[in-house]
């Protein structure tokens, strides 16, 4: 079905909220730093929701819809694996903590606090460049997304003409991401992601239940277990009754029968725990978030909080693509299939027309959920549904739009002035490049062609910038041997092999590189294209490879050269150099042993509780984990006892869930209201504007 009039209204009520407290935020945004960094007024809860929401985006949500179609379960499973990492993370406030001490609005702000200027010019260069092209395509599968939710023809008429669907969505959407950045930065966008995050957490929980509830576990059953397939029921030969026979080699419950499953295996989830560690806050699409904490305190709460978005409220991501996969191929469901299918065809179809070629099957991957979606859910629930990823489209790109633009004029334009831009004429830098930003991503969405999963593009573009920042950030706040000569090392390796993992990967530019060019170069350049097609190599283990020699070269250099060492104390603003507002109360009974843990003595009693609270979820799962992956690889345990557990576990994290999303929304507007109140009472220091005086 499409939208009808219910499901319009709601999403216009939410806009108009949206918008109404997007306007109240104006007046608290007219200096550079309330723009930037919400003049560092937010508390945890506040953050935590906004932030979670701000990754939460359309393409995120796109990204794992088409991973987990594919894998269903499994992926949560080996996903466990990173419990420790975050625990560890979490507690000691690994690099979040440290950066928002050195005060500084942007990365590469900090890069030239702890190496030079000319690297802040380069590294703000290298991430602006390579956040542009990752971004690119989020307009693009946004509006796809749309496209095939609401069941959109190929063009619009207007009464007096006809315009493109695909381009004027685009355009519409991206114009109400730049209206919330312009109206007050990074106050703005930090109450809108809440107010988004509140929403669309409380929708997805309701859209859950309702796919539990309304399709019997039963057909899951049939489904998962390959009873059925494709509407006929699968014969003891393994094949329907018109012969076809469904894919073999790999289970969506039975995290240890993956079989032929190459791009989300669990090679993948141990690269993640990887990229976990060395990434921690590289990738500065969200990089206004990072300076906006209150105090470092703040931020490292905040961040500890954050890990119950993986944990609980990502469930969506499972529930939806399978309730699909089963509405597909079970046979109680066949003419919802054939309607979901139809759609799918036609919105595919039309939307490769541009490029002379039948749609790919990464285009088709995207399309199937919210094809799907548009079928399973009823009026009301569908506009919900609507008003949610249109929330979160608005969330991910308006703070993504305003972290490209900051970079890009804080970290290349004005380190190159020798006087600084007044607060005026810098908030109009900011907001031109502001609008350049989305003209950018809505041609490149115009001109890209979805020939990948959307998380191995994601993967190799960020490790542009990320394969050689991570080295360069770690080093810089917890080395003081970490010399300017191994950062520049650092970043020109992991961009240059990241760079030479996007040419692999491109299968357009790969055939081309193979057919067309001669002697010695084109024996390269055949062997490049034969590991594009090893589908093995994926995104994520070229990143992999990325970090390994950025991270090499780092250490490397910084020891063979002149031995250097950094006064870290002034850099994070400790001891005689600290700040009094970034002071936090100390208390008693946080010393040795705990202190070690992390537990220092700026956690308060509450603080305390909470902290243990939030990380005996992954510390108890880490356990579960260890002990049934042992007793798997010693026992054949039934694809029938992992499909119970897993539904024992659905309705536990969808009842933990609820108590999350009721806690953080309490805590979220309190938060809210605070920052307000701070906000009116601050006098913003105009020379804190990103400059760093030598």
């Amino acid at each position: 079905m499409t939208l009808g009039p219910v499901d319009w209204a709601i999403v216009l009520v939410l806009l108009a909220v949206l918008t109404y407290a997007a306007l109240k935020t104006r007046r608290y945004a007219q200096n550079v730093s309330g723009f930037l960094a919400a003049n560092r007024c937010a508390g945890r809860y506040l953050i935590s929701v906004a932030f979670n929401m701000a990754q939460l985006g359309v393409i995120t949500l796109v990204w794992y819809f088409q991973q987990n179609y594919d894998v269903g379960w499994t992926s949560i499973w080996w996903g466990l694996m990173e419990g420790p990492a975050m625990i560890v993370i979490a507690l000691t406030g690994w690099v979040i903590y440290r950066f928002r001490r050195t005060r500084a609005l942007t990365l590469a702000q900090f890069f030239e606090m702890r190496y030079s200027r000319r690297f802040r010019i380069f590294a703000g260069l290298v991430a602006f460049l390579s956040g542009i092209i990752n971004y690119g395509i989020f307009p693009g599968v946004a509006a796809r997304y749309f496209v095939a939710l609401c069941g959109l023809p190929e063009r619009v008429d207007l009464g007096f003409g006809s315009v493109p669907t695909f381009a004027t969505l685009m355009v519409v959407l991206m114009a109400m991401a730049l209206a919330f950045v312009f109206a007050g930065g990074q106050i703005a966008i930090m109450v809108t992601d809440f107010l988004q995050g509140v929403f669309a957490h409380a929708v997805f929980l309701v859209v859950i239940a309702f796919l539990l509830i309304t399709i019997p576990w039963s057909h899951y059953q049939d489904v998962l277990l390959g009873r059925v397939w494709q509407g006929q029921w699968v014969l003891d030969t393994g094949v329907t009754a018109s012969g076809a026979a469904p894919p073999a080699g790999q289970s969506l419950i039975h995290p240890f029968r993956l079989g032929n499953e190459a791009n989300f295996n669990p090679l993948y989830w141990v690269i993640s725990v990887v990229v976990l560690f060395y990434g921690m806050r590289a990738w500065q699409g969200d990089q206004g978030y990072n300076a906006a904490a209150r105090t470092p305190h703040e931020a490292r709460m905040a961040n500890i909080l954050n890990g119950w978005r993986f944990r609980v409220l990502m469930l969506i991501t499972i529930v939806l693509p399978v309730a699909i996969r089963v509405m597909l191929h079970h046979p109680a469901y066949a003419s919802a299939a054939e309607a979901a299918r139809g759609a799918l065809d036609g919105s595919a179809t039309w939307l490769t027309s541009g490029y002379d070629q039948a749609p790919t099957d990464a285009l088709r991957s995207e399309l199937r959920i919210p094809a799907g979606t548009a079928v399973l859910l009823p009026a009301g629930l569908l506009g919900l549904m609507a008003a949610a990823m249109l929330g979160a489209f608005i969330s991910t790109n308006d703070t993504y739009l305003h972290s490209w633009a900051a970079i890009f004029v804080q970290d290349v334009v004005l380190p190159f002035r020798k006087r600084p831009l007044s607060t005026r004429a810098h908030l109009r830098l900011l907001r031109l490049s502001v609008f350049g930003v989305a003209i950018f991503a809505v041609l490149f969405s115009l001109w890209y062609e979805p020939n990948q999963y959307i998380a191995m593009f994601l993967a190799l573009t960020g490790a542009v910038f990320v394969g050689g920042a991570g080295s360069a950030i770690i080093g810089g706040l917890y080395w003081r041997r970490g010399t300017c000569a191994a950062a520049w090392t650092a970043m020109i390796v992991g961009m240059s092999l990241s760079g030479v993992g996007i040419l692999v990967k491109d299968a357009t530019v790969g055939a081309w590189l193979g057919e067309n060019t001669a002697s010695w170069w084109g024996a390269i350049a055949r062997w490049l294209h034969g590991v594009h097609t090893d589908k093995y190599v994926t995104g994520q283990v070229l990143t992999l490879i990325a970090i390994l020699a950025a991270v090499t070269s780092y250490v490397l250099v910084s020891l063979l050269g002149k031995r250097t060492d950094f006064d870290l104390d002034r850099l994070l603003h400790r001891g005689r150099y600290a700040v009094d507002e970034d002071r936090v109360t100390e208390h008693a009974g946080s010393s040795g042993f705990w202190a070690k843990l992390g537990f220092t003595r700026e956690f308060s009693g509450r603080d305390r509780w909470v902290t243990w609270i939030t990380l005996s979820w992954p510390l108890a799962w880490t356990v579960v984990f260890v002990v049934v992956t042992a007793w798997n690889l010693t026992h054949d345990v039934p694809a029938t006892s992992w499909l119970a557990f897993w539904h024992v576990w659905t309705w536990a994290i969808l009842a933990v869930g609820a108590a999350i999303v009721t806690w953080f929304s309490i805590g979220g507007f309190r938060d809210l209201r605070a920052m307000f109140r701070r906000l009116r009472e601050i006098r913003a220091d105009e020379r804190d504007d990103g400059r760093v005086e030598h």
